[in-house]
């Protein structure tokens, strides 16, 4: 698991937005970004593509916390709560583990508790071990 957050550390875009990795542990991880201006569009409320890239940080901790590359082949997003103000959190679930295939569901909570987004998550777990690429 040191090894996905190391991997992490590299995550540019993630840091830049202000994503911070809080924890991971095998098949589990949890992020948080404090909401800020550069988050909103054009009505004030966060950008779907700020709350996504948050929950596909986390999805990619969980997803690589087994010490194997995992990458994304494919996301669905829902965004059934706008965001305004304050710290997202965003709990990335493993749903099942295969030799190539993994799922994961993440979920994206305001300050309240109230679900901002639900994301699924499918990656591809590759043969290269992160320690050899970090």
């Amino acid at each position: 698991m040191k090894d996905a957050e190391e991997l992490l550390k590299k995550d540019q875009f993630a840091r830049y937005i202000g994503i911070e990795l809080m924890e991971v542990s095998k098949g589990y991880a949890k992020a948080s970004m404090k909401i800020e201006d550069k988050h909103k569009n054009g009505v004030g409320t966060v950008q779907g593509g700020a709350i996504f890239t948050l929950a596909d940080f986390t999805f990619a901790a969980a997803a690589n916390s087994h010490g194997r590359v995992a990458v994304a082949i494919n996301a669905n997003i829902s965004y059934p709560k706008a965001a305004i103000e304050g710290i997202l959190k965003a709990e990335a679930f493993e749903t099942s583990l295969n030799p190539k295939i993994a799922t994961y569901t993440v979920t994206v909570t305001d300050e309240r508790g109230d679900t901002v987004a639900r994301f699924e998550g499918l990656a591809y777990r590759k043969r290269n071990l992160i320690e050899d690429i970090i």
